[in-house]
């Protein structure tokens, strides 16, 4: 008995230590409920990847994450240094995906800041922030995104404020850093997942297009042919009869005059330009009724008719959309392509609405596919030019500002430092 008692003993202190634990823990996550927020946060302390969906947090816990969020960058000389320490914080934490890491740093550190800051700033609206969201997942579908992953950029961000926050990033902003952090690693992984059938209907309705295009271009080149050939068996024909009517002639008229010939060569001169006259017209007759061989064309056939053939800036746009769409689930290049184009619409001097582009650009398609186009066709293409067009509004009125900013730089660089940039 004097055996068992003592382990009684410390069973009961175990026991006793594991509810105080949970006593704690219940302290730091349980929230009253009120209006089913605190399910919110209940449900987002793990990776939500079945799902996406908006998403409403406590006002508190907002507040509390936005305020930290501010002082973190106050604390930082910069937001180029802050987002510097984000960038470390994630590439020492995990030496495995240093691999994913393939932008210059300096890049890539003020990427995880504007991130950041945005999911942050758009926090208290649940559409703005899952419409943030998803712009943010649609620029990382050629990332392998797990929910291990997920977890250790979340921890070494949080940890990361703690650190340099310590007692002022309390425990109200770090449920909410957790909170918004799983939600977003959750939409990565879903919008990876689910829309990865839509870049497929992208990918496979654009290879449709362009072979429509090429049978289009084959069906005019046979028209021209049969054109050609109708046209040359004709001309035979006539020349044929024409020699027969000219031997009976003659040997019915043997002795004509030299001025009956002189008159008939000139009929015949007469007749044959006017052949070549009505022949030259029909074959520009065909010209004019060829018909949209490429997307490019399609579309601005379609422009035309829709009322937007002064709309010049879709042209600009034009130029770059095959990059665009054969490029559509790589984040960098996509970026790149969206980057060089602001700056080329930046020196357009008029009104530009990106959605008009959709309504013809959808035309078009519908017109080059036909037989396979669906709802779902229209949903993929749809959501394609949406995210393009937030990535593209985000940079509007920025390269005039930077294009001040670059020439102010180089005005300050001395004459060897010029050298070297050139």
């Amino acid at each position: 008995m004097t055996e068992v008692e003592p382990q009684e003993d410390t069973e009961y202190l175990e026991d006793a230590e594991e509810e105080q634990e949970a006593a704690i823990e219940g302290e730091v996550y349980e929230y009253p409920e009120e209006n089913g927020l605190d399910s919110a946060v209940r449900q987002l302390q793990e990776v939500q990847d079945k799902e996406f969906v908006e998403v409403r947090l406590p006002a508190d816990i907002v507040a509390e994450a936005q305020q930290a969020w501010q002082t973190f960058i106050g604390s930082s000389s910069s937001r180029e240094a802050a987002g510097e320490a984000i960038y470390a914080a994630l590439f020492d934490s995990a030496p495995t995906l240093q691999s994913l890491f393939k932008t210059a740093r300096s890049v890539m550190a003020l990427r995880f800041m504007n991130g950041l800051n945005s999911i942050i700033s758009s926090a208290a609206s649940p559409s703005v922030l899952k419409t943030q969201v998803e712009t943010l997942g649609f620029q990382h579908l050629d990332l392998e995104v797990t929910i291990p992953r997920v977890v250790i950029f979340r921890d070494a961000i949080i940890d990361l404020f703690q650190m340099e926050m310590g007692a002022r990033f309390t425990t109200k902003a770090q449920l909410g850093f957790l909170a918004l952090l799983n939600y977003v690693g959750g939409a990565y992984i879903y919008i990876r997942r689910e829309y990865a059938v839509r870049i497929k209907i992208i990918a496979s309705s654009w290879r449709t297009a362009n072979n429509k295009a090429a049978e289009f271009m084959d069906q005019g080149e046979e028209i021209q042919e049969e054109s050609a050939e109708g046209e040359g068996e004709g001309g035979e024909g006539e020349r044929g009869k024409a020699n027969k009517a000219d031997a009976e002639r003659e040997e019915e008229t043997r002795r004509d005059t030299k001025d009956s010939k002189d008159e008939a060569r000139a009929s015949g001169e007469a007749r044959a330009s006017g052949e070549a006259r009505a022949s030259g017209e029909a074959r520009n007759k065909n010209s004019n009724m060829k018909v949209p061989t490429t997307f490019n064309e399609m579309f601005l056939f379609n422009g035309a008719v829709m009322g937007f053939a002064n709309s010049l800036w879709m042209s600009i746009i034009l130029e770059q959309f095959d990059a665009m769409v054969t490029n559509v689930a790589n984040s960098n290049r996509l970026q790149e392509e969206c980057d060089v184009l602001s700056l080329v619409l930046a020196k357009y001097r008029g009104t530009i609405n990106l959605s008009e582009f959709k309504a013809v650009m959808l035309a078009s398609m519908r017109s080059l596919v036909p037989k396979d186009w669906n709802g779902d066709h229209e949903v993929a293409w749809g959501w394609l030019w949406e995210n393009v067009e937030r990535m593209l509004k985000n940079l509007m009125g920025k390269p005039q500002v930077q294009e001040k900013a670059l020439e102010r730089f180089i005005m300050s660089l001395t004459e060897d430092a010029s050298n070297f940039l050139r």
